[in-house]
Formats: structure tokens, C-alpha cells, sequence
């Protein structure tokens, strides 16, 4: 029921993606050319969806419990360290280079367009290397 539940989750969010028209790199990129050819489309994106998550926390953290887990997961460190800063940073400049985030990347693979696989593989490079110098920087457990 949890997998049905989280590909329906995923199925509304990609469709959403779809309908706002990020699957083209160009809106994402135009936004960023505020000097040129610039489309606020992507505001309005970001505003469904801040207002969306805004409203749904409301609702939900009024339960006592989620549906299906024990307890809700919720970040519990609210600091600015230099790794957050470097990750939004490197997540900035890759977005408006390629043109392309993660939730737009994926359902776009549908495409068939080569550059949404050249950019998810890129993607999951930098998601291994990432790890891997997690690892290297992580203290050994006796």
C-alpha cells in the first residue's frame, strides 16, 4: 500500500511539473534572464507550491501521528553550515546552466531527450560523489 501511495505522490507532483511546463529547460532558464527573454512562469510554480506545502504542514502536523510511520520526520537542525551553502550553491548553478532540477529532470525522461539523460546521470554522479566524500569526512566507528 506504501509503494502504491508514494508512485500516486509521485505521479501528482510530476504531472504537476508537467502542466507548469518545467519539463523545458528553457522556462527555467529564461527566468533566470531577467535582462533578456525573462518568464515568471517558474515564480508562479514555486508559489503553488510553497503555498500547497504551507497549507498541507498545517493540516498534517495537527495529527498526532502520519499515516504510515510512528512519527513524523522533520529536520531538527536549522544552522547554516559551509556544506549547505556549497550544496545550494552547486544545485543553483546546475539548475540555471542546464536548466533542469531534480523534480523536473525526472518525469522529463519520458522525453526521450538526450539531455535530460545526460543531466540525470550527471545527477547520480554528483549523488555518488557526494557520498563518497561523506564517507571520507565521517569518523570511523570502533
Amino acid at each position: 500500500m506504501r509503494l502504491i501511495i508514494t508512485y500516486l505522490i509521485g505521479l501528482i507532483f510530476g504531472t504537476g511539473i508537467t502542466l507548469g511546463g518545467m519539463l523545458n529547460p528553457a522556462k527555467v532558464i529564461n527566468f533566470f534572464d531577467v535582462a533578456g527573454t525573462w518568464d515568471p512562469s517558474l515564480a508562479f510554480v514555486m508559489g503553488g507550491a510553497l503555498l500547497t506545502t504551507f497549507l498541507g504542514y498545517r493540516l498534517v502536523l495537527k495529527r498526532p501521528a502520519p499515516t504510515m510511520a510512528l512519527a513524523f520526520s522533520l529536520p531538527n537542525r536549522r544552522d547554516i553550515d559551509p556544506a549547505l551553502v556549497a550544496g545550494s550553491a552547486t544545485f543553483g548553478i546546475g539548475w540555471g546552466i542546464a536548466g533542469f532540477c531534480p523534480g523536473g529532470a525526472l518525469p522529463a525522461l519520458g522525453t526521450g531527450d538526450l539531455n535530460v539523460y545526460v543531466f540525470t546521470a550527471a545527477l547520480i554522479a554528483g549523488i555518488l560523489v557526494a557520498r563518497g566524500l561523506q564517507s571520507l569526512r565521517a569518523p570511523a566507528t570502533a
